[in-house]
């Protein structure tokens, strides 16, 4: 009888454990999800406007049309990057922006950083042709976010990325980036 007592509280110990640990995990999905929340609440708040930024006004645009401008604006930018002149990038950034760069440790925050981070690299980025795969612009309120794949063609080196860029629509009804961030894919078999 001790060791069928043993056997079912062992096995009450496991259930108690699982159930802990769904909980926990229900838990730590709704804090997850509450984070990215405030984070976009927060990202929705007006900053100060960026004097050097010449970004078109959208007034009452569509979800398509925002699409269309989103890009735009980011293929420009990313023309003159290609051409070793970040100032594309940086006419679009906001001043709380914040950059994750896939040669970097750390993240850049505030548009004067990424400033000096790309002043740093004028002249050195020269890309013969590139292509952006599958842009994709999900729309909510006045934030944007643009992701895409792209593949950048350097000499005989293909260079395959990650990109995710947050667009805010300020009160001047112009779009600007508050948060960049770019990552090298990487093959799941750590080969490449």
């Amino acid at each position: 009888m001790a060791k069928y007592w043993n056997i079912s509280r062992k096995r009450d110990t496991e259930e108690t454990t699982i159930q802990k640990n769904k909980t926990r995990l229900i838990l730590k999905k709704f804090i997850y999800f509450s984070a990215i929340s405030i984070c976009l609440c927060s990202c929705a708040q007006d900053s100060s406007k960026n004097k050097n930024m010449t970004p078109p006004k959208t007034t009452d645009m569509n979800q398509e049309n925002i699409s269309k401008t989103i890009i735009v604006m980011e293929k420009a930018a990313l023309e003159e990057l290609n051409k070793g002149n970040p100032s594309g990038y940086l006419k679009i950034y906001s001043e709380d922006i914040t950059y994750f760069d896939p040669f970097q440790e750390k993240r850049f925050d505030g548009l004067k950083t990424v400033q000096t981070f790309y002043n740093s690299l004028q002249g050195t980025v020269y890309v013969e042709h590139y292509e952006m795969i599958n842009p994709i612009v999900q729309v909510s309120g006045n934030i944007a976010i643009l992701s895409y794949n792209l593949v950048s063609h350097i000499g005989s080196e293909v260079f395959r990325e990650k990109c995710t860029e947050v667009y805010r629509q300020n009160s001047d009804q112009q779009w600007q980036i508050i948060h960049s961030h770019w990552s090298l894919v990487q093959p799941a078999n750590g080969k490449g």
